[in-house]
């Protein structure tokens, strides 16, 4: 059973509303993240933002790989730590891109973060599905937290 890892924002707590700034409706900026609890034995720490109510299939909105073990959270609109790299997201391209649900109807975002007894050998602009076959088997620790929105 893999440990888990606290993961807290300062912008919205755990099954709460997301503020329309970190969303498509809004500054489409990325929220606060802060985690602790990694294992001192994982190599890399990784990030995925994932809604999974999404029609036909979860939607991938962030994903980051290759943080050094250290790393302690995001900032606001922040880039990743330099030495990262970031997964191609569903919108088309790498970054985040915020809740952006059909109008009408609530959605959770799954914001998780993963300790690896690894770095991987993936290239920036991966899909999810390639950083998630490269998990595989090294997952040491995780932990999330979901918030929701609606248009």
């Amino acid at each position: 059973m893999a440990a888990t890892i606290n993961v807290t924002s300062a912008a919205f707590t755990a099954g709460g509303p997301i503020p329309a700034r970190y969303t498509c409706g809004g500054d489409d900026v990325s929220p606060p993240l802060g985690w602790s609890g990694a294992p001192g034995s994982a190599k890399s720490l990784a990030l995925t933002v994932i809604d999974p109510d999404a029609p036909g299939r979860p939607f991938t909105h962030w994903v980051i790989f290759n943080m050094p073990a250290t790393t302690a959270g995001v900032p606001e609109g922040g880039p990743p730590p330099p030495v990262s790299a970031e997964g191609r997201n569903d919108f088309g391209g790498t970054g985040y891109g915020g809740p952006c649900p059909p109008p009408g109807s609530t959605h959770n975002y799954h914001f998780k973060v993963y300790g690896l007894d690894a770095t991987l050998a993936l290239r920036a602009g991966a899909t999810e599905q390639a950083f998630e076959d490269a998990i595989k088997g090294h997952v040491l620790a995780t932990g999330e937290l979901v918030g929701t929105f609606k248009r």
